[in-house]
């Protein structure tokens, strides 16, 4: 299968998912400027990533474009609506930057009424902008747009756990068939809502 064809129920750390294993084996950062060097390289070659581009309305979608001993790079389609959940990255650093489209993210605490009545409108992210995820971080992004958006994102060191937490942007994210996108009716989840996934750690339940 062309990784161009994979998606959230076929990846994210599965052994038998060879052809999106089977990628360029890239540099090697070690700290959050190579991090980000990366994110901007990759952002920079619209060729690699454009011709695996790709939507889908019912689910995540996303395929790994690079990976190295140290860190790995994915790309991201967003459908208008579609949203990954307020979530974190364990222990790896996430550097992610929109290359198409705009994307809105939310950090701190939970959606409450301030947020339901506008006043936690999130940052929107148009292309070039280089965001943040430190480890443990917790955050949410979100297509709220009318038109489509992508995005790459980076993790060093590789992303081995996603954890799911109460949603910032409230019922405005339609993340897919489950609770955080990356798992489909709750067929891979655990009692916390995180996923054991073959070749990863509990927890790891997509990426973004």
């Amino acid at each position: 299968m062309h990784p161009s064809q994979l998606s959230d129920i076929s990846i994210a750390g599965d052994p038998l998912a060879l052809a999106d294993r089977a990628v360029p084996r890239g540099e090697h950062p070690g700290t959050l400027a190579d991090l980000a060097a990366v994110a901007e390289r990759l952002a920079a070659e619209p060729e690699r990533w454009l011709p695996l581009l790709r939507f889908d309305p019912l689910t995540r979608w996303y395929t790994r474009l690079e990976a190295g001993p140290r860190h790995e790079a994915w790309l991201l389609s967003w459908l208008p609506g579609q949203g990954s959940g307020r979530h974190d990255h364990g222990a790896s650093t996430g550097v992610f930057t929109v290359v198409q489209g705009v994307l809105t993210e939310y950090t701190g605490a939970p959606a409450g009424p301030a947020a339901r009545a506008g006043r936690d409108a999130g940052r929107r992210l148009a292309p070039g902008r280089l965001r943040v995820a430190a480890p443990g971080t917790v955050h949410e992004v979100l297509n709220s747009e009318l038109l489509p958006a992508a995005s790459i994102h980076v993790y060093g060191p590789r992303l081995t756990e996603m954890n799911p937490h109460a949603s910032l942007a409230g019922d405005r994210a339609r993340t897919g068939t489950g609770a955080a996108f990356g798992v489909r009716d709750g067929a891979r989840t655990r009692s916390a809502g995180a996923a054991a996934v073959p070749g990863r750690a509990a927890g790891a339940v997509g990426t973004c």
